[in-house]
């Protein structure tokens, strides 16, 4: 998790715990081996005033969730 999209280290811990939160939720969809969840974007801060909000962590879900369904559709059309 980069710096430079999540300024402060309380959201990248946030971030953290729900990739992993996400893919423990999802693994029987997903294939075995290592994957990679890069954030390409910075949370904005005006939005997420907080650093560890309840509306950070439901939005974080919610793109998870999108981007691990994403991927099993991936593996399961292989």
């Amino acid at each position: 998790m980069p710096k430079r999209h999540a300024k402060r280290s309380v959201t990248r811990s946030l971030l953290k715990r729900q990739i992993r939160s996400a893919v423990l939720g999802s693994e029987a969809a997903l294939a075995q081996g290592l994957w990679v969840v890069r954030l390409r974007a910075p949370f904005d801060r005006k939005t997420f005033v907080s650093a560890a909000s309840d509306a950070l962590k439901q939005a974080a879900r919610v793109e998870l969730e999108q981007v691990l369904a994403r991927a099993a559709q991936g593996v399961a059309g292989r």
